[in-house]
C-alpha cells in the first residue's frame, strides 16, 4: 500500500489544486470515532466528514444495506424506472421533519442541489422572484448557492457573476450584534426586507437554524419564531437549511425543533445516508406539488444505493437514540470547552447545541478575530492525532462535529488533545 507521502505526490500531479484537504494524510479505514491513515496513524475524528457520518463510519446497518442493494441493482434512474427505496425515504422524511401538515419530498445528490431546488419550488409556487438570506450564511458552491452564501474567500472569489434577486439581511449573532434579543434582531431584519425588497416580491426566506460555515452562530431565542411568523403573514416560503444541523446533530432530529419552528420547506443532506451522497427537499404538499411534472429531478437523485443507506442510517439513529447521544456529547464536550475557555483569554465564546459546538478565538480583551491563532491551535490538534475543523466569516472559529457514535473513551482522548493544543 502506498504511503501518505507517495499518495500526495500522485495527488499533486492528478488532482486540481483548487481542491483542498485539512490533513496531509490519506485514509485507509474509519469507524466509530476514529480514522486510520495508510501509514497506520490513528486520528480521533471531531469532523465526521463535516457532519456526514453521524452514525459513524461503516455503520453495520449501512454496510449491510448497501451490500444487499448493490447485489440487486445499482441504478435505473427514478425518473425512468422507479423503485421502492426512493418512496420509502420520502415517507420517512415526511414523517420525521417538523410540521403536522401534509408533506411531499424530492431527492437529490448534494446540499447545494437541495437548496437550489427549494428556491425553484418557492419561486414557482409563489410567482415571486426574490430570495432573502442572512449575513454569515453558507448554502453551497453552485452558481445560485454561491450568491446565497455570504463569504467571499474561498467560496465566491472570482467565480461571478452570480444569480440575481438575492438579498442579504443581518443575522442574529449575539456576540457581535451587541446581544440583541431575538425579537429585536428579527425586527431589524424584517424592516430591511420590507424597505429594500418588499415583502410582496419575496419568494423565500432561507436560513440555517444554526449557521455552519459562518461560524456555528446560534441566533438568540425568539429570532427564528419571529421570522417564521412574519413569513407566514407575508406569504413568504420559510426554508430551513438543515443540511449541517439535521439528523440528530443538535440533540433533536432537526435544529428548528428546539423552538418549535415548522418550516414550509426543509433542505437536507450530509447526515442523511451514513456517508453516501443523498439530499432532499421536504415540505408542504401544496408547495412541493405546485411544480409541473418533470420540473424536479436529476439522473442520480435518490440513487438506490444511497436510499438504502439512508433508510439504514435513520433506523440506526432511532435504535441508538442518537439525538440523546448528541445531547450527552454536548454536555461532556461543553463542560471541557468552557474549562479551556476559562483559562485562555483568546476564547471569547463557547457556543452551539448538542454535538455541534464551537469556540470563537480573538485577540485577548477584544472582539478582533484571530484566524492565525485559530489555525495554529487546529494544526497542533492535527499533529497530535485529533481531526478538527475551522470555520467562520473571519476564519477564527474552531468547530467540533464528532460522530454521534463516538465512544466515551474516544471523546475523552480527543478533548485531552484539544486541551493540550491550547497550551
Amino acid at each position: 500500500m502506498a504511503t501518505s507521502e507517495e499518495l500526495h505526490k500522485r495527488r499533486v500531479e492528478a488532482v486540481a489544486r483548487g481542491v483542498g484537504s485539512t490533513i496531509p494524510a490519506y485514509v485507509d479505514r474509519a469507524g466509530g470515532g476514529t480514522i486510520t491513515d495508510v501509514d497506520g496513524r490513528e486520528w480521533i475524528d471531531f469532523a465526521a466528514g463535516i457532519a456526514v457520518t453521524n452514525v459513524g463510519n461503516s455503520a453495520p446497518r449501512v454496510v449491510e444495506a448497501v451490500r444487499a442493494q448493490v447485489e440487486r441493482f445499482t441504478h435505473t434512474c427514478f425518473m425512468v424506472a422507479p423503485y421502492e427505496s426512493y418512496v420509502a425515504v420520502c415517507e420517512q422524511l415526511n414523517a420525521l421533519t417538523p410540521g403536522g401538515f401534509e408533506k411531499r419530498s424530492a431527492l437529490f445528490n448534494s446540499g447545494a442541489e437541495a437548496v437550489e431546488n427549494a428556491v425553484k419550488i418557492a419561486r414557482h409556487a409563489t410567482g415571486r422572484p426574490a430570495v432573502v438570506v442572512f449575513d454569515h450564511a453558507y448554502h453551497g458552491r453552485t452558481n445560485l448557492t454561491m450568491a446565497l452564501t455570504a463569504k467571499n474567500m474561498p467560496y465566491k472569489h472570482r467565480f461571478g457573476p452570480f444569480a440575481g434577486e438575492v438579498y442579504r439581511v443581518p443575522m442574529s449573532y449575539p456576540l457581535r450584534d451587541g446581544g440583541l434579543d431575538g425579537a429585536t434582531a428579527a425586527a431589524r431584519s424584517i424592516e430591511m426586507i420590507e424597505k429594500q425588497v418588499g415583502a410582496e416580491n419575496v419568494a423565500a426566506l432561507l436560513i440555517e437554524p444554526i449557521q455552519g460555515e459562518g461560524g456555528f452562530v446560534v441566533p438568540a431565542e425568539g429570532f427564528l419564531p419571529a421570522l417564521r411568523e412574519w413569513a407566514t403573514a407575508a406569504g413568504v416560503v420559510f426554508v430551513a437549511d438543515e443540511i449541517q444541523t439535521g439528523f440528530c446533530r443538535t440533540g433533536d432530529w432537526f435544529a428548528c425543533e428546539h423552538e418549535g419552528v415548522e418550516p414550509d420547506l426543509i433542505t437536507l443532506a450530509k447526515g442523511i445516508a451514513g456517508g453516501l451522497p443523498l439530499a432532499a427537499v421536504t415540505g408542504r404538499a401544496d408547495l412541493m406539488d405546485a411544480v409541473h411534472v418533470g420540473g424536479l429531478g436529476g439522473t442520480y437523485g435518490g440513487n438506490p444505493i444511497a436510499c438504502a443507506a439512508a433508510l439504514a442510517s435513520m433506523e440506526t439513529m432511532r435504535e441508538l437514540d442518537l439525538a440523546a447521544a448528541a445531547r450527552r456529547i454536548g454536555a461532556v464536550m461543553g463542560e471541557r470547552l468552557r474549562a479551556i475557555a476559562a483559562g485562555d483569554p483568546r476564547v471569547v465564546e463557547v457556543r452551539g447545541r448538542g454535538a455541534m459546538l464551537a469556540m470563537e478565538i480573538v485577540v485577548p480583551g477584544t472582539l478582533t478575530p484571530d484566524p492565525a491563532a485559530t489555525a495554529a491551535i487546529s494544526a497542533a490538534c492535527h499533529a497530535a492525532g485529533l481531526l478538527t475543523l475551522t470555520c467562520g466569516t473571519y476564519g477564527n472559529v474552531l468547530r467540533f462535529l464528532p460522530p454521534l457514535a463516538i465512544s466515551d473513551d474516544e471523546l475523552g482522548r480527543g478533548l485531552d488533545i484539544l486541551a493540550a493544543a491550547f497550551g
